[in-house]
């Protein structure tokens, strides 16, 4: 079926638009000779990871159960970072895991002796924040709980790991990058020989068309030559960047000031980063309140008044039973949602270069009731 036949709301994959940012991220691996890995925070569609495995090295986790997720269904390396495990997770994390990554030297004392086979790192913080106005997105801020800075760095546990990670970025090009790694090497470089690979987390937009491949190409390779160290990345947004849809329909238009469109789709339960944020997704057709003919606030049909998607406006009426795609909505959407207010979850779809769509999974009461009991 094509995409404006799905029942709605629907989450649709576009398959095409994925497979051109593997691509992407392939050419920066046969490039410099760096692994890559699919941070499953921001897309865990595992429907999909064996396309991604052809072209990337493995995944990355949160916790215990993103990491048995990318065992079970990529198989590849498995690498997991947490700002603490749990006693009763940590044997298992140990059997699945290739690398495991400590917040704080304290967690690394505790499980030190339980790490046979297992690549353990430290995650550093170099205290060198490039973002602006996002705090609750900058690992650097003042008073981060995530990472070790150089003044915390215990160098009697170097024997005990084999790299460092560090994660500072959020949707940043490459010279965010190099301005970081420069304080990383100031701060933690002279720990680079007795070490043997570097992990540059995540944040990288590597997919998007004014990245700057051939800065983060000349990071990767500078380290790699003149530390010998290898390197991992692990994007999770450019993995899956323009890759989605969100497909709703408008179920009526109220007018209290401002005209409203009252959708079956959610800032809260179905794209929850709107709120968090806060942004602005984009809307195919749309065009910024007041630059066309009909603008609306575009709301759902919770009970949450603060449930406001963004103003936009279109080149014609916009009535109840037409339907609305929201874009770049295969990233921090299927991975947040919820059901507040029983709203219905929204339905997978995947949706082929040729823009045919099939459904890969469909939610119903059940999965809202089985939540809660």
């Amino acid at each position: 079926m094509k995409i404006e036949e799905l029942k709605t709301p629907c989450y649709v994959i576009d398959e095409g638009r994925l497979t051109d940012n593997l691509k992407i991220l392939n050419g920066v691996r046969e490039r410099t000779g760096c692994s890559i890995l699919l941070a499953q925070k921001a897309f865990s569609c595992f429907a999909e990871y064996p396309l991604i495995a052809k072209y990337i090295d493995g995944t990355t986790a949160s916790g215990l159960y993103e990491a048995r997720l990318g065992k079970e269904e990529m198989g590849l390396s498995n690498h997991v970072f947490a700002p603490a495990y749990k006693e009763a997770d940590f044997e298992e994390l140990t059997k699945i895991c290739d690398h495991i990554v400590f917040n704080s030297f304290s967690q690394l004392k505790k499980y030190k002796d339980c790490l046979k086979g297992v690549n353990a790192g430290i995650r550093v913080n170099p205290q060198c924040s490039t973002q602006d106005g996002h705090a609750i997105y900058d690992p650097c801020a003042p008073g981060s709980r995530l990472g070790v800075t150089r003044e915390q760095f215990e160098e009697e546990y170097l024997p005990y790991i084999s790299g460092i990670h560090f994660h500072t970025l959020c949707e940043q090009n490459a010279d965010a990058l190099k301005t970081t790694l420069d304080a990383v090497e100031e701060q933690f470089g002279q720990y680079f020989p007795r070490l043997s690979w570097i992990n540059m987390g995540g944040g990288h937009h590597i997919t998007r068309e004014d990245y700057d491949l051939e800065l983060l190409e000349s990071c990767i390779k500078r380290i790699q030559d003149q530390y010998g160290l290898r390197v991992y990345l692990e994007p999770g947004e450019a993995v899956a960047l323009n890759a989605g849809y969100l497909v709703t329909e408008v179920l009526d238009v109220v007018d209290n000031g401002i005209k409203t469109l009252i959708l079956d789709a959610s800032a809260a339960c179905h794209m929850p980063d709107v709120l968090e944020m806060p942004y602005r997704p984009p809307l195919k057709d749309s065009a910024d309140p007041g630059e066309k003919s009909f603008t609306y606030r575009l709301s759902s049909c919770t009970c949450l008044a603060g449930d406001v998607i963004g103003d936009y406006s279109f080149d014609y009426e916009i009535k109840p039973g037409d339907k609305l795609y929201f874009m770049d909505m295969a990233i921090y959407s299927m991975v947040k949602n919820n059901t507040f207010n029983g709203m219905p979850l929204p339905s997978i779809a995947i949706m082929d270069r040729s823009g045919e769509c099939r459904i890969i999974k469909e939610f119903g009461y059940e999965d809202f009731k089985n939540r809660l009991s």
